[in-house]
């Protein structure tokens, strides 16, 4: 059983910058992929970006390129999503979510791909 724990949302000005955490445990070896996605309420789960755990190679929603960049330190199991240049529609509540068993794929950016998730953390970027 894999456990996430993200950390990091808050208020934010627009333009400005947070750095979201995820720390899994429960989790062993060096396979599968862990992603971020975010929610509004009313609206659908939205893919922002994911990372495969042993290669660290990575997948972005084409929104979110050159804004958002995940990245992992194996060490310490934990993921980060850094988000620069935040926008009033960037607000969401932020998920992290785990896939031990696949690497990424053409489902990763489907929130099917994930068999675990975080409780979320709330970012909020003021206009």
């Amino acid at each position: 059983q894999v456990q996430l724990l993200e950390s990091g949302g808050g208020l934010v000005q627009a333009g400005g910058s947070l750095r979201l955490s995820c720390a899994a445990s429960g989790r062993s070896g060096s396979g599968g992929s862990m992603g971020w996605s975010r929610q509004v309420p009313g609206k659908e789960r939205e893919f922002v970006s994911a990372i495969r755990w042993s290669s660290g190679s990575t997948y972005a929603a084409d929104s979110m390129k050159g804004r958002f960049t995940i990245s992992r330190d194996n060490a310490k199991n934990t993921v980060y999503l850094q988000m620069n240049s935040l926008k009033a529609e960037d607000t969401a509540v932020y998920y992290c979510a785990a896939s031990p068993g696949r690497p990424l794929g053409n489902g990763t950016n489907s929130t099917s791909w994930y068999d675990y998730w975080g409780q979320g953390t709330q970012v909020t970027v003021s206009s």
